[in-house]
């Protein structure tokens, strides 16, 4: 049976036999800090047990009276070894840093933040192509339903809010248009400002937003959702890959929904457009159509055609990427949906500009 915790003194040395462990420490800790002999050494060859708090004990002894501790085999010298370690003033209040320390550590925290999320994603895209690659080769696979119930979520339930504000910005583009070049007469021209910037870039990319901020945020979302709920893992459990029934559904529907959604945001901002043409410029429906017929090239629908398809793919890659990343409670669901909608918006945007620039190098101006 194991004995309790005991101590004695021989010289300059004190020896402890018995357990030195929770249960069989009884009041050692009250005579230890009632000895005040002076010893150089802290036997425990005799011991038959230690654990963290006999431990914590012999460290807090040994180091009051500036003692050697002796006689532990190989397991006990690293539990006390751990507890020595551990035995660490806390700060009860964090050390006062200087204002520029502080806003260059939290620039520096920015950046490498940004460089493990943009790592991230792309490792996200090739895990995306790849459960792409293994469903195009193995055709039985493709969950045909799912990606047409998400054409209705991603598309159809869209029309209404994207219609409605592509047709208000096709009336605010016309109205500040024509207010701005009536200042030299030029009137007429605001069917050109129209016609251009709503199928080369604010169709798109109003588009682009607005899906970003309405789908985006649900894909990160729902999938955060199953992620806290172990859907996923059930998922893979069973032996289905969470990449290709979750994430492949959801992108596809969004890279061939972008380019009819972007087409159609065009044209519903170009009949607003034409609509305050008429009424406050007195240009009528004919003429404004004969005047875009004109003044409109062919390579700004390409323009648009080309850049909706990647925004698709970016939108619906960060906001199955952050679902993914959701983890410990519902808090994570928020933050990773905010996370999704911004980093969305944000990378539409930066290719926006690279589009724009590529575009006008190879001559579609």
């Amino acid at each position: 049976m194991t004995e309790m915790a005991t101590f004695s003194t021989d010289r300059d040395t004190v020896r402890f036999t018995g357990s030195l462990s929770l249960a069989k420490i009884g009041d050692l800790p009250e005579r230890l800090r009632a000895f005040d002999g002076e010893i150089a050494r802290v036997d425990l060859s005799d011991i038959e047990r230690i654990d963290t708090v006999g431990a914590w004990l012999i460290h807090r002894f040994a180091a009051e009276h500036d003692a050697a501790v002796v006689g532990l085999d190989r397991d006990g010298q690293h539990l006390l070894a751990q507890v020595a370690s551990a035995d660490q003033p806390v700060a009860m209040r964090p050390a006062q840093v200087g204002s520029l320390i502080r806003v260059v550590g939290e620039i520096g925290a920015a950046v490498e933040q940004t460089g493990r999320t943009l790592y991230g994603l792309l490792g996200f895209l090739g895990a995306t192509l790849i459960a792409f690659w293994h469903v195009a080769t193995h055709p039985k696979r493709f969950r045909f339903n799912a990606v047409v119930q998400r054409f209705e979520v991603v598309g159809v339930s869209a029309l209404a809010i994207v219609g409605l504000m592509s047709f208000l910005i096709g009336i605010v583009i016309a109205q500040q248009g024509a207010v701005q070049l009536r200042q030299f007469g030029a009137e007429f021209l605001t069917i050109n400002l129209v016609g251009r910037i709503t199928l080369r870039e604010l169709g798109v990319l109003m588009t682009a937003i607005m899906v970003a901020g309405r789908s985006g945020s649900a894909f990160a979302a729902q999938i955060g959702t199953m992620k806290l709920t172990e859907e996923v893992d059930a998922m893979r459990t069973i032996g289905v890959s969470p990449m290709e029934a979750l994430v492949l559904p959801r992108v596809l529907a969004t890279v061939i929904m972008m380019p009819l959604l972007g087409m159609y945001a065009s044209i519903v901002a170009i009949i607003g457009g034409g609509l305050l043409c008429w009424i406050s410029l007195d240009i009528p429906p004919v003429t404004f159509v004969q005047r875009l017929r004109e003044v409109v090239p062919i390579t700004d629908l390409y323009v648009g055609l080309v850049k909706a398809p990647v925004f698709g793919l970016i939108i619906a890659v960060a906001g199955c990427f952050q679902g993914m990343l959701v983890e410990g409670d519902a808090e994570q669901v928020g933050t990773r949906t905010t996370a999704a909608v911004v980093q969305a918006i944000f990378l539409v945007i930066v290719l926006d500009a690279f589009f724009a620039v590529f575009f006008t190098s190879i001559g579609w101006v």
